[in-house]
């Protein structure tokens, strides 16, 4: 069977075309800096070699028809044609309540998915414009959808719940769901493999670090707690998201610039965190160049970013009373060698010492703590989309 996994960012689409039998990757790609200067990055499937399609992406949808321009491309196209296609996968972030795991998308699932969409205004709007973009080409295969929100549903209540009346959440489920759950899932099994001790001992954190980002602690194999919340923009600063605010800030900012609540949440999701900091660009390689070359706020963004995710880390090592292992996944856990470094330079307390030639490595499996470091650090690549051709696969046999 072969399965086209669909993986949209709030900026990014990933794409996977998988052989869910042998789990080879047919054909791979990224477009990247959707709504900037957009780009395709895939891999020749003829010959290996990496290609590179600069093209204006304003919005996901111009994404994903040069995804199927590039899959039965006569140059480079891993297939002849879309019926070679059998299912398709898509990351969908935000179920709310109402998904607890995987489902195939029927006319009323795609409605659901619509109605929790507000919880996630940057992903699952992205989502739903991939189910339907696949549901128009290919309207014979079927669709399945795969929630971030699922694996955190093991999060104890102390965990899940805000400080706010008990009613709202029996009333309106106002809880924290958390995000990345099917990277967070990936990398921590993959962390745990690495341990000699058996699961249930085991404790964890996953740092997935990217435009969006979120930490989870894993403690026996299972999500006890994560950096996101009620929506993706609780949490770490990010791109352009504020991350963890005094929520009195809205009203006060709202009076003081003349804005409705939606003018606001629109600054706190899409003006704020590192290009709000930085006043450049949302995109870490730009905050990285602007960094090196002197430029103060450019400085101030990665710092920001990287003392949030040290802080997270601090609080989950508290929460599972101590840590065996700290993964670094995603764009800039995987490749930021300097993200790392100076998260890393936070940790003393624990026993790591870092590994600085490892750590100049990225995008493959990498341990860079010493090994006589009393907590591992590593980076392990995510592979969400291999993740969700393992649930589409299972879900529709």
């Amino acid at each position: 069977m072969n399965i086209l996994v669909i993986n949209c960012g709030s900026s990014t689409l990933k794409y996977q075309l998988i052989d869910s039998e042998s789990e080879k990757v047919l054909a791979k790609g990224l477009c990247e800096r959707i709504g900037l200067d957009g780009q395709i990055k895939f891999t020749n499937p003829k010959n290996g070699e990496s290609v590179l399609i600069k093209r204006d992406l304003p919005d996901h949808k111009v994404a994903l028809r040069l995804v199927v321009e590039t899959l039965v491309s006569p140059e480079y196209g891993a297939i002849k044609d879309l019926s070679e296609i059998d299912a398709a996968g898509h990351r969908v972030v935000h179920g709310g309540e109402t998904f607890s795991s995987s489902v195939i998308v029927t006319d009323e699932i795609f409605k659901a998915i619509e109605e929790v969409s507000p919880l996630a205004p940057l992903h699952n709007p992205a989502n739903l414009l991939g189910i339907d973009a696949v549901r128009h080409l290919m309207p014979e295969i079927q669709n399945v959808a795969v929630f971030d929100t699922a694996f955190h549903q093991t999060m104890p209540e102390e965990a899940y719940l805000y400080g706010l009346p008990y009613e709202y959440y029996e009333n309106y489920k106002i809880r924290r769901y958390g995000f990345h759950g099917t990277s967070h899932r990936f990398v921590s099994e993959k962390a745990i493999s690495l341990l000699d001790k058996p699961v249930e001992d085991t404790k964890v954190i996953v740092c997935h670090l990217g435009g969006g980002a979120s930490i989870c602690a894993v403690k026996g194999g299972k999500s006890v707690d994560t950096s996101m919340g009620f929506t993706p923009l609780e949490g770490l600063v990010m791109g352009t998201r504020s991350g963890n605010i005094d929520p009195a800030i809205l009203p006060y900012l709202a009076e003081k610039e003349g804005l409705d609540l939606n003018q606001m949440i629109h600054i706190l999701n899409r003006k704020s965190g590192m290009l709000g900091l930085s006043g450049t660009s949302s995109d870490m390689r730009d905050i990285d160049a602007g960094n090196e070359a002197g430029d103060k706020r450019a400085h101030l963004a990665f710092q920001s970013f990287c003392y949030s995710v040290v802080k997270t880390i601090g609080a989950y090592v508290a929460a599972m009373n101590g840590v065996d292992l700290i993964a670094f996944t995603a764009g800039i856990g995987e490749w930021d060698h300097d993200v790392r470094k100076e998260v890393i330079s936070h940790l003393g307390y624990l026993g790591i010492t870092l590994d600085e030639e490892a750590n100049q490595g990225g995008g493959k499996l990498i341990r860079i703590s010493t090994e006589d470091s009393k907590v591992a650090a590593y980076v392990i690549p995510t592979n969400e989309e291999l993740a969700i051709a393992r649930e589409t696969a299972a879900l529709l046999k």
